[in-house]
């Protein structure tokens, strides 16, 4: 027999990743849970995790399972309101790509009046495997091929451009060459999706600049072009003061930005039309 803190300790692991992680959310021991979860399995029959030293994934069973665990958990807090008398605001689980300018994700925030949320960022592999797990509900990410048909949505399509200091004798052009920037520093943004196709690009034409600064922040990358450090390829939705775009020429790379969302959840037309007018400006 199943019993409710079984699926509370099966989807505590899901969502946290972690054995330890899981038995603090629940307020157990790790040996508790851990007895916990070996139970549930028995009692089906079926391995619901598959464990190694750096990760915990969910089997075939485990996946099939977990659809069920929220319907089931969901169903168990749901009674106890009626019969309480409270209500408990919704909850989304919403996955953020570490890429996107932080504006964006701030508007929607701001604009959003009803519902609890908890903001999940990760890069566009993390964020898949999150979805894929169940421990996200959607996720405002790069669309593959055929999301559009099944669970994404698409909001945005914009290219790269370089990003300089407004006050650089090269910012009030509309465009560049690369050989025209081939002695400028440039800041390396080392999360960048393009990071590897940028890098070919000035290779191919032979550009080898100075890096005066790698970071893995969006943010910094933006003060480092400010103060005249260096230049850099950025997605063009990044704005700032003080720092001009300009087009790169013969850099044609773009990236779809959409929402997806998880199989447990249905498209919301809500979340689609919060974001879609956040990332209209």
């Amino acid at each position: 027999m199943i019993d409710r803190y079984h699926l509370r300790y099966f989807l505590s692991v899901v969502d946290t990743g972690n054995f330890s992680r899981a038995a603090a959310a629940c307020n157990v021991s790790q040996p508790t849970l851990s007895v916990g979860i070996a139970r549930l399995e028995a009692s089906l029959g079926r391995t619901l995790f598959n464990r190694t030293n750096r990760r915990v994934a969910l089997t075939e069973a485990g996946a099939g399972l977990l659809q069920h665990a929220r319907t089931i958990e969901a169903g168990f807090a749901a009674a106890e309101r009626a019969v309480t008398g409270t209500a408990a605001a919704p909850l989304l689980r919403l996955g953020v790509l570490t890429t996107i300018p932080r504006r964006w994700t701030e508007r929607w925030l701001a604009a959003r009046t009803a519902g609890r949320v908890e903001i999940v960022e990760g890069n566009a592999r993390d964020l898949r495997a999150r979805l894929a797990r169940g421990r996200i509900d959607a996720a405002v990410t790069i669309l593959h091929d055929g999301d559009d048909r099944g669970a994404g949505q698409h909001l945005l399509t914009e290219g790269y451009t370089l990003a300089i200091a407004a006050t650089h004798p090269l910012a009030d052009r509309a465009s560049l060459r690369a050989e025209e920037v081939a002695h400028e520093p440039m800041i390396v943004r080392r999360h960048c999706e393009r990071l590897s196709d940028t890098s070919r690009f000035f290779t191919a034409r032979g550009v080898r600049p100075f890096f005066p600064a790698r970071t893995t922040s969006d943010d910094l990358a933006l003060s480092y072009v400010r103060a005249r450090t260096g230049i850099t390829v950025m997605p063009e939705g990044f704005r700032a003061e003080g720092v001009a775009r300009v087009a790169l020429e013969g850099f044609d790379a773009s990236r779809d930005l959409g929402l997806v969302f998880a199989a447990h959840l249905a498209p919301d037309p809500a979340l689609i039309a919060g974001w879609a007018e956040v990332l209209d400006d």
